[in-house]
């Protein structure tokens, strides 16, 4: 079997464990627990080690217990708060896309969901960050446990080749971007902290996918990926709809991974980036996740759900716009330079 061919089903039964370990121990938040394996289970190589994941999920709940104290402060001196949260983004971005690291997405959940939700209760905040701790957890536990079924050729790590580093003026500028995407919906979630939950960690997911975009693929990878996610959690809920348990919604979701996967991993020739495809299971996740919970407990799915894809869809573009403007104003700059030294 081709290495890719293991990766595909690698994420499919590590994603279908994590929902059934999530939702069958009634989790806090489960699909956060799934969206944080998604995370650990696309990131390329070998997988986490337990005790080095243990170690993670430590690091992260003490980052989100610190993430805490900047909540009086964005309570008593919002602009100084907003601008703090800003630098520690800035700081993030640049030490992900310098170092390569594939997990920057859950420090900047730290960063951004412990402020906005400790604005409402302090208690909740500290509930969160166990949220993503356990979903770390979570995600190195069914990840070794995919590996175990699915190993690949040990001679395999040899062959890979080491991606060549950005330089600084590269990482600084793709930080910049990526921050200045996230910060609008960070504010604005601090207005209303339930209802932009699941909004700001789409927009993380976008302010990642944003920074490695070109102007040009930006509208297609960005907007793309949103529908593409809305369009597998319609299938989705669509096939639980027919017999809602536990076990369809696992096998439903597992599908829906192994389809994204075989163009995810290359198995399927696509032109599109494999972030493309993380943002789009991302995408499901968070959209079918509240669902579920509004179905639960008697809301009107259809339109929870609707303002939900329409809120995605707008961040979704306000990113395309971002990246577009960005890039403009860098050419036009660097032309004005070429022209005064010239």
């Amino acid at each position: 079997m081709h290495r890719a061919d293991k990766a595909v089903l690698r994420l499919a039964i590590g994603l279908g464990l994590a929902v059934l370990v999530a939702y069958g121990l009634a989790l806090q938040a489960p699909y956060v627990v799934c969206v944080m394996a998604v995370l650990i289970l696309c990131k390329p190589g070998p997988p986490i080690p337990l005790v080095k994941g243990a170690v993670m999920a430590m690091v992260i709940a003490a980052l989100m217990a610190a993430g805490v104290l900047l909540v009086p402060v964005l309570e008593n001196y919002a602009l100084a708060g907003v601008l703090v949260t800003g630098a520690l983004l800035y700081a993030v971005f640049f030490s992900g896309v310098r170092s390569a690291n594939p997990l920057t997405t859950i420090l900047v959940m730290a960063v951004t969901l412990i402020p906005v939700v400790g604005v409402v209760a302090q208690a909740l905040a500290f509930n969160v960050g166990a949220t993503l701790a356990v979903g770390i957890c979570t995600g190195v536990l069914v990840s070794t446990a995919s590996h175990a079924l699915f190993p690949d050729p040990p001679a395999a790590a040899g062959k890979r080749a080491a991606a060549a580093t950005p330089s600084r003026e590269s990482a600084s500028w793709i930080a910049l971007r990526a921050t200045l995407v996230v910060m609008p919906v960070f504010v604005l979630a601090l207005t209303n902290p339930s209802f932009y939950l699941a909004a700001i960690m789409k927009t993380v997911a976008l302010g990642q996918q944003a920074g490695s975009a070109s102007a040009r693929s930006a509208g297609r990878e960005l907007l793309g990926s949103t529908l593409a996610g809305a369009a597998m959690a319609a299938c989705v809920w669509f096939g639980l709809s027919l017999r809602p348990t536990l076990w369809m919604l696992m096998l439903w979701i597992a599908a829906a991974a192994l389809w994204a996967g075989t163009r995810l991993f290359r198995v399927r020739a696509t032109s599109l980036p494999p972030s493309f495809w993380v943002n789009a299971l991302v995408t499901m996740l968070l959209l079918l996740g509240p669902a579920i919970e509004d179905s639960a407990s008697g809301k009107d799915v259809l339109t929870a759900s609707a303002m939900r894809v329409a809120l995605f869809v707008a961040v979704a573009l306000y990113a395309w716009a971002t990246v577009w403007a960005l890039e403009h104003w860098r050419a036009a700059r660097s032309s004005a330079l070429f022209f005064r030294r010239g």
